[in-house]
This record gives structure tokens, C-alpha cells and sequence, in this order.
């Protein structure tokens, strides 16, 4: 019994632990994305700026964001947006994809890129956060 017990209490921990350390990435990464807010926007009601909404980036085909006037160079990208699309990219933009309008230096930071996914990814195509 007392194994039994001591299981649950290690599994109840590890995700509490999980669920803690992931709310701090979105927040963490929701910091991070105030380098972004100038030029995008994300979350219910957001609307193109400077550069495209962000909401369901995650699956989406690199440029297709409604209304928004690509370069060719990301509509041609051939890119489907993923985590592992997205860290590459954000590091140097003008390296991924040569030829885009984005006019930003890109985070090296893999903490930082990391936050910044989580908290994008988690925004469905109408600005909700999935559940």
C-alpha cells in the first residue's frame, strides 16, 4: 500500500511540475513576444499590422494569413509552420527564408525561442487558446 500511495504522490507531483513549467513558458514566452507586438499581432481579435496575426500558426502554410500582402519569397517558402520551422526561422528570418519583407535581427536565445513557441502554438486559427 504504502508503495501504491508513494506512486500516486510521484505521479500527482510530475505533473503538477509539467503544468507549472509549462504555464511559465507561455508566460515567459508571452514576454518575449512584446519584441514581436510592433509588426504582429495574436490572440482574439487580432488583425494584421506591419506583418501578419500570428493566430494558428502552427499547421498553417507560410503565407497564407487572410489579407495579408505577402513577398513572394514567403508565399513561394514551401514552408508549413512547426515548432521546428518556426525556432529555425525566428533565430535569422532573412536566412530561412532569403528574400522576406521581416525586417528583424532574430532571438538566439534557445530558452527564450523555446518560450516564444509555446506561447504562439497555443493559439488557435480564431485567437483562442486551445484547450
Amino acid at each position: 500500500m504504502k508503495k501504491l500511495t508513494f506512486g500516486a504522490l510521484m505521479i500527482l507531483t510530475v505533473t503538477a511540475t509539467a503544468t507549472s513549467a509549462m504555464a511559465q513558458d507561455a508566460a515567459a514566452g508571452k514576454s518575449s513576444f512584446n519584441k514581436c507586438l510592433a509588426c504582429h499581432a495574436i490572440g482574439e481579435g487580432a488583425k494584421n499590422k506591419v506583418g501578419p496575426e500570428l493566430n494558428g500558426l502552427d499547421g498553417r502554410h507560410s503565407g497564407t494569413a487572410p489579407d495579408y500582402n505577402y513577398s513572394d519569397a514567403n508565399k513561394n517558402s514551401g514552408i508549413t509552420w512547426n515548432e521546428a520551422q518556426f525556432k529555425e526561422y525566428i533565430k535569422d528570418p532573412k536566412a530561412k527564408i532569403p528574400g522576406t519583407k521581416m525586417a528583424f535581427a532574430g532571438i538566439k536565445n534557445e530558452t527564450e525561442i523555446n518560450n516564444l513557441w509555446t506561447y504562439v502554438s497555443q493559439f488557435d486559427k480564431d485567437g483562442k487558446i486551445k484547450q
